[in-house]
């Protein structure tokens, strides 16, 4: 896949991007995980986005791939969940990052997240001060903001953070005019997660879980075309959306971040098809903001 722009951060990435939550449990075995880890590179994907919140998946990537860290952009998150310090302060900032650090068997992360916290603990002097050092010993690059609603947008407003990342799929579209647009104009790289929407459109009845709302919009949206190869459609939209950087596939397997890669080959969305779905969204929309 050709690389883009990170916004103006230095970065560049790939449309598409792996996201690490689905190798964070001990449910996937150790040979699983080094396939897919590996075999993103081997497929041209060079972002990875991890959290702190998950599991093994710090470990792993430090386990698999600390020997070929050249070749790709390394993004977590934190400000939270460090040993006897307590959650969103200064000191949980930068031990948070000395811990992903060490767990990662790197000397440097590309891209660190505060992890959806409210907009008054992101933008505190003390929480800034603990990034802006960070950046200043050269332990991370760009500092960014992943979230939701109001926090996200004053973050992305600052002139704090380098990155922000958030929700942008067929059903959630609201940050692509909300927030987005604002980000490029400031030269922020924008991850876009949740690109397949849980692929509810696999779903045979209405689900009483998480997946409920993106059910919900999707039959509100009547966008159920039996001709769509809706993963295809799904990461198409997401990955080519304007001022989107990458859209990461949150996967165990490597043949599902095949069949994304493969997806955006084939480039954006012919114009029509990317108007007929921001027009049904717009005809439905009932306040739908962006899904944490």
């Amino acid at each position: 896949m050709l690389e883009r722009a990170f916004g103006s951060t230095g970065l560049r990435v790939s449309p598409i991007g792996l996201g690490a939550g689905g190798i964070g449990g001990d449910d996937v075995g150790e040979e699983q995980v080094e396939e897919l880890l590996c075999g993103a590179l081997d497929l041209g994907v060079t972002l990875i986005d991890t959290a702190r919140s998950y599991g093994l998946a710090e470990e792993r990537i430090g386990r698999y791939l600390a020997h070929r860290r050249s070749e790709f952009v390394l993004s977590t998150k934190g400000g939270y969940g460090v040993d006897i310090v307590q959650d969103w302060t200064h000191a949980a900032v930068v031990r948070g990052i000395e811990r992903a650090l060490t767990t990662m068997k790197t000397d440097m992360i590309d891209v660190f997240f505060l992890h959806s916290c409210p907009e008054d603990v992101a933008l505190r002097e003390d929480i800034l001060e603990a990034l802006e050092r960070a950046r200043d010993a050269g332990k991370i690059k760009v500092a960014g903001y992943s979230g939701e609603g109001m926090a996200l947008g004053a973050t992305v407003r600052s002139t704090h953070f380098g990155a922000a990342q958030c929700s942008v799929n067929l059903f959630d579209q609201k940050n692509l005019d909300a927030v987005i647009p604002s980000a490029e104009a400031r030269g922020i790289g924008v991850i876009a997660k949740r690109p397949l929407a849980n692929a509810v459109w696999q779903l045979r009845g209405w689900p009483d879980d998480e997946h409920a709302e993106y059910w919900q919009r999707m039959n509100a949206m009547q966008l159920s075309v039996a001709s769509w190869d809706w993963l295809d459609v799904a990461v198409r939209w997401s990955a080519f959306a304007p001022g989107v950087s990458s859209a990461i596939i949150g996967t165990s397997r490597l043949d599902h971040l095949e069949e994304a890669v493969r997806a955006a080959e084939n480039g954006d969305l012919p114009a029509n098809r990317r108007n007929q779905i921001a027009t049904a969204f717009a005809a439905k929309d009932r306040g739908w903001g962006g899904k944490i």
